[in-house]
C-alpha cells in the first residue's frame, strides 16, 4: 500500500512560469495522496514581474489549499535541490490537521504620529503559535516591525524572510490566499501545529566576547575600555593566520541575545565601517551589551546548521521551511557541499523531513533567544512534526 504523508514539495524549471508551477504543484501534491493541503507556499524566481505574478495564481489555484502563501525570490528551494537566478518554481504543501491558519496582508499607513502597520489579525497568543512572514524590503519596515513586534506579541515566533523583485523597487510579487500585491508584507498564524522554529547562523565567532563600554546608535566607540577601533585591531592581530584570512574576506559583529545566559546566542550584524574610533555596525547597540566577531566560513555554517537541527529530534513525516540568505547558497557552499541545495538537502537528512521548501531570502526573520530578528547569512527554520 502506497504511503500517504501529511506534508510534499516540489519543483519546476522552465523559462514558461506558469508551466514551472504546475509542474511544482503536481509534485508537491502527490505524497498527500489526494487530500487537499491546508497551507501552500508558493515561491517563484525569475526575469519578469508579471510572469511572476501569473505564476505565483496559478500554483495557488492547482494547489487548492485553504490557505496560500508566497513570494518571488532571486532563487527558491523544493523537490530536493536549490536554484538561483533561473526561472523555477518551488512549493510546499501540509495537512495541518486541528490547525487553525489565519492569513494577512500588512501595509504602511500614514498616520499623525507618523506611520502605522495595519492588517495583523487579532489572536490570543499561546504557547502553540507561530507566524510566517514574507515582506517587500522596498515597501515595508520589516526590521522595525519584527522588534516591535517582540514587545506587542512577545513570545510569538516570527519566521519568513524578505522576498526579491526582479527590476528592482514595485516588482516584488506577494502572494495571499486568492491575491496578488506588489507591497507590504503577507503572512500566516498558525496555531495548534506543534511547529518548531531555530536559526542557524552562517559565521563563526573568534576572538573574545568583549563588553561594550561606549556607544551611540549605531556606532560602537568603547570595548572593553578601549577605543573600540584599537580593541579590535588588537583582537585582529591575535587570531590564526586562517583567521584573519577569514577576517579579511568579510568581518561582522555578534550582539549577544541575551546578557543573563552563560554561552551567548548571537545576532550577528554587519560591520559598516568607522567614524573616527568607532565601529559602525548595523544595528543599535547599548553600553553593557557583550559583542564578539564574526567571520564566514562554509564548515562552521555547516556544523552549525547541523548542530541547530540536531537539536530537534528527525522524525520520519515532517515537513520543514526553509528561509537561506541569499548569501549562503553557492556564494559559500562550493560543490563539496552541496552548492544551492546545501541547507535544503541538510534539513531533510537532519529532520527526515519528507518536504523542504522555500527560498533565498535577501534578509531572514527568526528567533534567536525568545525574541524574533531580521537576520543576515542565516537560515531560518519552521518544522511541522
Amino acid at each position: 500500500m502506497e504511503k500517504v504523508g501529511r506534508f510534499g514539495d516540489g519543483m519546476g524549471l522552465s523559462s514558461d512560469l506558469v508551466l514551472a508551477a504546475e509542474q511544482a504543484v503536481r509534485a508537491a501534491l502527490e505524497p498527500l495522496g489526494g487530500r487537499p493541503p491546508d497551507l501552500a507556499l508558493v515561491f517563484a524566481s525569475g526575469a519578469d514581474p508579471e510572469l511572476l505574478a501569473e505564476a505565483g495564481e496559478r500554483g495557488r489555484e492547482l494547489a487548492g489549499a485553504a490557505a496560500t502563501l508566497g513570494c518571488s525570490a532571486g532563487g527558491v528551494i523544493g523537490g530536493g535541490r536549490g536554484v538561483e537566478n533561473v526561472s523555477a518554481v518551488s512549493v510546499w504543501v501540509g495537512v495541518l490537521p486541528g490547525a487553525t491558519l489565519r492569513t494577512f496582508h500588512l501595509e504602511v499607513m500614514p498616520t499623525e504620529e507618523g506611520a502605522a502597520v495595519i492588517g495583523l489579525p487579532e489572536c490570543e497568543l499561546t504557547a502553540d503559535e507561530v507566524a510566517v512572514l514574507l515582506a517587500d524590503p522596498h515597501s515595508f519596515p520589516v526590521d522595525g516591525f519584527v522588534s516591535r513586534a517582540g514587545s506587542v506579541l512577545s513570545g510569538l515566533p516570527i519566521v519568513g524572510g524578505l522576498a526579491h523583485g526582479p527590476t528592482g523597487p514595485g516588482s516584488t510579487r506577494l502572494w495571499v490566499d486568492g491575491r496578488t500585491v506588489d507591497r507590504g508584507a503577507v503572512g500566516v498564524v498558525i496555531d495548534g501545529a506543534s511547529a518548531r522554529t531555530m536559526v542557524s547562523q552562517g559565521c563563526r565567532p573568534v576572538g573574545p566576547a568583549m563588553t561594550v563600554t561606549e556607544a551611540h546608535g549605531n556606532v560602537i566607540r568603547g570595548l572593553a575600555g578601549l577605543p573600540a577601533v584599537d580593541k579590535i585591531g588588537a583582537v585582529l592581530a591575535g587570531l590564526t593566520p586562517p583567521e584573519q584570512a577569514l577576517a579579511s574576506a568579510g568581518l561582522h559583529v555578534g550582539i549577544a541575545a541575551d546578557e543573563y545566559t552563560e554561552d551567548h546566542d548571537f545576532v550577528v550584524r554587519s560591520i559598516l565601517g568607522t567614524e573616527d574610533d568607532g565601529l559602525l555596525v548595523g544595528d543599535l547597540v547599548q553600553v553593557g551589551q557583550t559583542v564578539r566577531l564574526q567571520v564566514r566560513d562554509a564548515d562552521a555554517a555547516d556544523q552549525e546548521l547541523r548542530a541547530v537541527l540536531g537539536r530537534c529530534p528527525g522524525r520520519p513525516g515532517s515537513g520543514a521551511l526553509l528561509f537561506s540568505c541569499n548569501g549562503r547558497g553557492s556564494q559559500l557552499f562550493g560543490p563539496s557541499y552541496g552548492g544551492a541545495g546545501h541547507d535544503g538537502a541538510l534539513v531533510r537528512e537532519v529532520l527526515a523531513a519528507d518536504a523542504v521548501g522555500g527560498f533565498f531570502a535577501g534578509g531572514e526573520i527568526g528567533p534567536v533567544g525568545g525574541r524574533s530578528y531580521l537576520h543576515g547569512f542565516t537560515a531560518s527554520v519552521v518544522v511541522f512534526p
